[in-house]
């Protein structure tokens, strides 16, 4: 039986007893340090023992390597991952006793009634990186934010943050409708795409998660006036927009030709001027998103300028990996064909000679749901070397392969393992070049292997 998100909030008490299965994960050990640091007692399993679970023993978290039944103790609730499904072997001894069963995102969404202000980003692009944006912006307000992003964040040397202030950050994920789970004071819509394809039937069906999203905010709804379908989603709704068209009440002045410089409008008055580290328009319409954050939470324009100067990119989001043989080595999450388009459209402000485009595709269903928008984004870089699909949390019952991307791309190349793709690129650098790795699984290991 499924359990509701407001049934775990009698479990979310001191000295309480929670388990979590999957605690190593990304998401998972920020949230068993919250719980602990809220008086319950907390415990939790991994598959494999890594830094992430070393930390939480030291911080006296009991941590079962490996999956059974007897882990979970006397634990009053168990929280897992959504990668752990019913078969396994803790959950099935939690049902068999009766102990209930939540999901990682049930818990985040009840912490955060907790918490005064409750900043939820989401949007089928830019959320790790405008959730990042917030994070620097906060912290250089002093605001001490509790702090939930997915990805790694330099500023914090983590993914996460537990703070001692009124404000949680939280980047907010769609599929599965994870978001649903949350009780947001500001909900942010960076842009609406069709993706997760495996879980949405199709564009509308994600437009309609989008609009429930938004309409649990309890204090306001900031979304991208620029995006037409955000805009279709949320028709009639009080909605506070940013963008570039002047229409928006959060808007760009003075725009410099690399998207790097410029005012920020608020409501006809001028709030703050970005010089922005990072490259690209797509990065400056995050920072106009993480500047409505700020502008709508009464945050003064000069934390904003301050938090910003000090940006460069989350991990894995254009991030400079070092220079082999004079081309320099960009690493990139991009795993959507509007991902892929905003990053080259990025590296082209850039100024090298060639663009090496390494693409390792993220799981079989989107790759063929999303194929001939792939294939025009990859006739766009000057040489593509594509590394086969990684499959994530698929099997690949479709019978598609990178190969196939390769049949509609002129003089690309493929490669079945990832060493053949750090040779081909070894092969393949010059002096003026970048290269870059691009995609959500492991294609990274590639360019780190040529460094």
């Amino acid at each position: 039986m499924e359990h509701n998100t407001l049934e775990l909030q009698q479990y979310i008490q001191p000295g309480k007893k929670v388990h979590l299965i999957g605690i190593g994960g990304v998401s998972m050990r920020p949230l068993g340090l919250v719980l602990q640091g809220m008086g319950l007692i907390v415990s939790g399993s991994d598959m494999n023992s890594s830094v992430s679970t070393d930390e939480l023993i030291a911080k006296g978290i009991r941590v079962e390597i490996g999956h059974r039944a007897e882990n979970i103790g006397d634990a009053d609730c168990i929280i897992r991952t959504a990668a752990v499904h019913n078969d396994n072997p803790e959950i099935a001894g939690a049902r068999a006793r009766g102990i209930p069963v939540f999901e990682r995102a049930q818990a985040w969404g009840i912490i955060m009634r907790a918490y005064k202000n409750a900043i939820c980003i989401s949007g089928t692009h830019g959320k790790t990186t405008t959730t990042s944006m917030v994070a620097h912006i906060l912290m250089a307000a002093q605001m001490d934010p509790t702090v939930m992003i997915g990805g790694y964040l330099p500023l914090l040397h983590a993914g996460h943050r537990v703070g001692q202030g009124d404000t949680i950050l939280l980047e907010s994920c769609e599929y599965c409708d994870s978001f649903l789970n949350f009780f947001p004071t500001l909900a942010v819509i960076l842009n609406i795409e069709a993706d997760h394809l495996d879980y949405f039937k199709d564009l509308a069906d994600v437009e309609k998660s989008f609009r429930e999203f938004a309409d649990l905010s309890t204090g306001g709804i900031l979304a991208n006036g620029d995006d037409e379908n955000t805009m279709q989603t949320l028709k009639g709704m009080d909605v506070v927009t940013f963008g570039f068209d002047a229409k928006n009440r959060v808007h760009a002045a003075d725009v410099s030709n690399d998207w790097r410089r410029f005012d920020v409008i608020c409501d006809g008055k001028k709030y703050c001027h970005f010089a922005l580290p990072v490259h690209g328009h797509h990065n400056a319409i995050n920072a106009l998103a993480a500047a409505g954050v700020a502008w709508m939470m009464g945050i003064p324009g000069d934390a904003v300028e301050a938090g910003l100067a000090t940006f460069h990119g989350a991990g894995r989001r254009m991030e400079f990996k070092g220079t082999f043989n004079g081309a320099d080595v960009y690493d990139d999450y991009a795993h959507h064909p509007g991902e892929l388009s905003a990053t080259i459209d990025a590296v082209r402000t850039m100024g090298y000679k060639r663009i090496i485009f390494a693409f390792q595709p993220h799981t079989y269903t989107r790759t063929k749901a999303l194929f001939d928008d792939f294939v025009e984004q990859l006739k766009r870089p000057d040489i593509v070397v594509l590394a086969e699909i990684y499959a994530a949390r698929e099997r690949n019952t479709i019978g598609i392969s990178s190969k196939d991307l390769l049949d509609k791309l002129p003089g690309g190349y493929y490669c079945a393992t990832l060493p053949e793709v750090t040779e081909k690129l070894r092969e393949l650098a010059q002096p003026g070049d970048v290269i870059l790795t691009v995609g959500a699984g492991d294609i990274y290991r590639a360019g780190e292997a040529l460094l």
